[in-house]
């Protein structure tokens, strides 16, 4: 699935959908965060999206408000939302308007895109396609840029809808039980074969 008009047709088809209960689920969470702990509800951030183009992300805000950002902490509500992956759900209005896809690299703040991509240079390969709300390394739990970068080129290589599907699977899987007993291990056959062929 190379084509990426194909990618943003398979976003829309299961997105659409379910757009009204997913848009009521982000209202409810919205509420829980403001009586729990106070605006703002959200925040926006900078991310680096396909061709290196920016953009911000929207996420439920996780994190305390102290002025200085080195005292600022998970809260115990945002660790909550955290360890399920709620509060990465209003990024769903960056899938809407094309600025991500459901599937890909995590998206990543200009600064570590640029330490990265200056550190490990294979690592510019995953900005060829849309930033994902999951991905590849992330059901895999990739931990270093290398590991990272070769599971995001596998995924830039060999995407398909079948791919993008079974991470969405796994996603919700990982979800549902936490994200360390749900993880797909890099030594499994299915992802030994994602990341073959690789230069």
């Amino acid at each position: 699935m190379r084509d990426r008009r194909a990618k943003r047709a398979l976003d829309l088809a299961l997105l659409l959908p379910l757009a009204p209960l997913f848009a009521g689920l982000i209202g409810v969470l919205g509420l829980v965060v403001l009586v729990g702990q106070g605006r703002p509800i959200f925040f926006r951030q900078p991310r680096v999206g396909a061709g290196g183009r920016r953009f911000g992300i929207l996420k439920l805000r996780t994190m305390t408000t102290e002025a200085d950002p080195k005292d600022r902490r998970p809260t115990p509500l945002g660790r909550w939302l955290r360890q399920r992956g709620l509060d990465e759900l209003p990024q769903l209005f960056n899938v809407l308007v094309g600025e991500m896809s459901l599937v890909g690299p995590r998206p990543l703040t200009p600064a570590d895109a640029e330490r990265l991509s200056a550190a490990y240079p294979p690592f510019r390969r995953r900005f060829a396609v849309p930033p994902g709300l999951t991905g590849l390394a992330q059901i895999c739990q990739a931990q270093g840029p290398e590991l990272t970068a070769e599971l995001d080129h596998a995924y830039v290589r060999k995407q398909s809808a079948a791919m993008d599907l079974m991470i969405l699977l796994r996603t919700a899987w990982m979800n549902a039980v936490g994200k360390r007993r749900g993880a797909l291990r890099s030594h499994l056959p299915w992802v030994r074969g994602a990341r073959a062929g690789l230069p």
